[in-house]
């Protein structure tokens, strides 16, 4: 029984390739557009980040320029406590109780608070 040699010459090349055109952009054109928009989200993000550091300081220069306004708001509340509470104390007991041994000015405390509360 005779063989099935292959042609003299050999087969003719087969095409297992396809030829299709490349579809959209080369890869480093894609590469280049990601890394421009993360540089520039990053810099906005720097700047969002500085402009919110900027906010929170002129926050607190704002709060220390307001403590002495406050403090003499508060100090005028609790002169006004303490002068309706000694009239209070004046019609319920018909007079002032000496409740400390001098005349000094005692800052009252309406809250829990420690022991030295006022400077001497």
């Amino acid at each position: 029984m005779a063989q099935d040699l292959p042609p003299t010459g050999g087969y003719e090349p087969v095409q297992y390739k396809r030829n299709l055109p490349a579809r959209g952009f080369r890869p480093s054109y894609y590469l280049f557009a990601v890394a421009t928009i993360m540089t520039y989200g990053m810099y906005k993000a720097g700047q969002g980040i500085r402009e919110r550091n900027e906010l929170a300081r002129e926050k607190m220069w704002a709060r220390i320029h307001l403590i002495p306004m406050l403090q003499a708001e508060e100090d005028r509340d609790l002169v006004r406590r303490y002068w309706a509470d000694q009239a209070r104390e004046k019609e319920l007991l018909g007079g002032n109780a000496k409740v400390y041994h001098s005349d000094r000015f005692v800052r009252p405390t309406f809250s829990i608070s420690p022991a030295k509360s006022t400077k001497e």
